[in-house]
């Protein structure tokens, strides 16, 4: 244990010491916050943590949760980390998880890669209950046993919101109906919906996502589309988009279906010195290629999809996706 530690020790000194220099108005080191371990987020944010203290300034890597890391960059407990897009304008308004507490130092550093919210019902529950759509479920007034990922998460956040805005309904309301809302991890959700404990599974990932791949190796599934009104009203709270999961990546798919679209996204304290900013993101895109061996979503980065709209972004950091969008348009 103690070999371990020292090699650890050693390991954190060496990289420190390979860090550049800060700036004059610059902090000594940032705090990035992640994901929680055995997901993108986690091996993303160990590789960008590793890049950024190459290349731009000393930064230590942290589990975190797309909730968390805009509350804790919000109230200097860190400095920067990965969320959805959405999310961050719940936490500007003040509203569901950020009930009461709105966000008024938290900005976007860079959108990254799309993130599709998936609905996957048994195939058997869906035809014995002529579902096709995920309102049929509430219009119908079905007992649905259904799970996501835990509170705290991205995924749990858009089903929450997409319940109360689009359907108006909450959890409690789904008891009432007879149905349930259980919180798993992603092989958790996939266990159970393959052993028919539950018959929805909802959860939050890349556009190619092996998650479902492997849900369809096991059970028989359809993917529900997200009625058209649903989709406008979350929208309109918190600038969500509308994505579409097209035949040919699952084989559970035979049509375009709607779906909840969002990006995930790096949110930084507001108040960072803007050129910190303009460097972090000048390195994250000088070195998408090596980050991509890490978390392949990486490469879906442009400097037209890193400046969202709807949400603000930080000065430096909008600086340079700007300064990026004009030299690809010539």
């Amino acid at each position: 244990m103690k070999k371990l530690a020292t090699l650890i020790l050693l390991i954190t000194i060496a990289a420190v010491a390979a860090a550049p220099a800060p700036q004059k108005d610059w902090p000594a080191q940032l705090k990035f916050m992640a994901g929680p371990p055995g997901g993108n987020w986690f091996a993303l944010g160990s590789a960008m943590a590793d890049m950024w203290s190459k290349n731009t300034i000393s930064v230590t890597s942290s589990t975190g949760g797309g909730v968390s890391n805009i509350i804790n960059a919000n109230g200097h407990k860190g400095d920067f980390g990965f969320s959805v897009t959405s999310l961050l304008g719940a936490a500007i308004k003040g509203e569901q998880d950020f009930m009461g507490r709105p966000a008024k130092n938290a900005a976007i550093l860079a959108n990254l890669y799309t993130q599709y919210t998936y609905f996957i019902m048994r195939k058997d529950f869906a035809e014995k209950n002529k579902i096709t759509k995920l309102g049929d479920i509430f219009k119908k007034k079905i007992p649905v046993k259904m799970a996501t990922l835990k509170p705290g998460t991205s995924s749990e956040f858009v089903v929450k919101s997409l319940f109360v805005k689009g359907y108006g309904v909450t959890y409690n309301d789904i008891k009432k109906m007879g149905g349930s809302m259980e919180f798993a991890s992603y092989e958790g959700g996939a266990d159970l919906i393959a052993d028919g404990h539950i018959d929805l599974f909802i959860f939050s990932v890349g556009r190619v996502a092996s998650i479902v791949m492997n849900i369809e190796s096991k059970a028989d599934i359809v993917c529900l589309p997200v009625d058209d009104g649903a989709l406008k009203a979350l929208s309109d709270a918190y600038g969500t988009v509308a994505f579409t999961i097209e035949p040919g990546i699952y084989k559970s798919v035979k049509k375009p279906v709607k779906t909840v679209g969002d990006y995930t996204c790096i949110v930084v304290r507001d108040d960072i010195p803007d050129s910190l900013a303009y460097d972090l993101c000048k390195a994250l895109w000088e070195n998408k290629g090596s980050l991509a061996k890490a978390v392949k979503d990486i490469d879906e980065l442009t400097p037209q999809i890193a400046v969202p709209d709807g949400v603000p972004t930080q000065a430096g950091a909008l600086k340079y996706w700007k300064e990026l969008q004009a030299k690809t348009k010539k």
